[in-house]
């Protein structure tokens, strides 16, 4: 049996930066419009965790059965090292979503936007099939392509609205970036994975652009929110406190566009995490000083 320590390497926390971070600047754009509510903004913050550790747990069960994780150069992965049977995994995914729905559940009673139900039935589908069933779109090349949509405008302008009642372009305009840093996140991992993924036929964006390629996608990924905190600036000058994420981002940048590999990538993946959610702190706070 896995032993707690493993189950929490297991769930990787180093990627709970995408949990908070769109709850972080949601609720900096409620703020923006004196909206604020600390109430709704817990319960967005626990069905945003739920999400993040479901699908986690989701994506080691769903690997680990298809033989994906056998050979892993990044964290421990349950399944694939037999450290936990595969029911036991499929289980603790289905404990995190079903958390992350009851917090959803609440969050609607408490700010009466009902018809969100149906964006989380569709967030709920897009956990699972991330890499569970038996065509998943991560396997496809699409996973980028979910992850700024749910970690970006799902994430940020459904916590915005949950709090105000209404979606704003401040909160756009945050949601794009942490969109854009949440698929910088999965983009330096799959990067990683680029030698692996290839051998057992995992198609991720990464595969398919091939590692030159996928290094500037990482750029550009990591550089365009810090012009979007120009953007936002315009209307919120103390937005420009998001550019502090660029400090963690540089070491980053020099190992990816460095030609770094394997091993040498996983501090990628950390610092970009933690860019993430400077750079989510950093606009929270501009955004929120707009009423000041």
């Amino acid at each position: 049996m896995a032993t707690v320590t493993e189950w929490v390497e297991g769930a990787r926390p180093r990627t709970l930066p995408n949990a908070i971070a769109p709850v972080v600047a949601g609720t900096g754009a409620a703020a923006s419009a004196d909206a604020v509510s600390p109430v709704a903004a817990v319960l967005a913050l626990l069905v945003a965790i739920g999400m993040v550790i479901g699908v986690n747990f989701a994506n080691d069960y769903s690997d680990g059965v298809r033989g994906t994780d056998d050979e892993r150069v990044g964290p421990m992965r349950l399944v694939g090292s037999r450290a936990a049977t595969p029911g036991a995994v499929r289980r603790a995914a289905f404990v995190s979503l079903g958390i992350g729905a009851v917090a959803g559940i609440a969050l609607l009673a408490v700010s009466g936007a009902w018809w969100l139900l149906l964006v989380g039935l569709v967030c709920l589908a897009g956990a699972w099939f991330y890499t569970g069933g038996s065509s998943p779109y991560g396997y496809r090349g699409m996973g980028e392509i979910a992850v700024f949509v749910f970690f970006g405008p799902v994430a940020v302008l459904g916590t915005e609205y949950t709090q105000s009642g209404r979606v704003s372009g401040l909160g756009i305009g945050a949601s794009v970036g942490i969109g854009l840093l949440s698929c910088a996140v999965l983009v330096a991992n799959n990067l990683r994975d680029v030698p692996s993924d290839a051998i057992v036929g995992k198609r991720t964006l990464a595969v398919v652009l091939g590692e030159r390629d996928t290094r500037v996608l990482y750029a550009a990924l990591a550089v365009i929110p810090l012009g979007m905190s120009l953007v936002l600036s315009l209307r919120a000058p103390w937005a420009l406190l998001g550019l502090l994420a660029l400090v963690v981002l540089v070491p980053a940048l020099r190992r990816v566009l460095g030609g770094g590999r394997g091993p040498t990538l996983i501090p990628v993946l950390r610092d970009t995490g933690i860019a993430l959610l400077v750079w989510s702190v950093g606009t929270a706070i501009g955004l929120a000083l707009v009423t000041a």
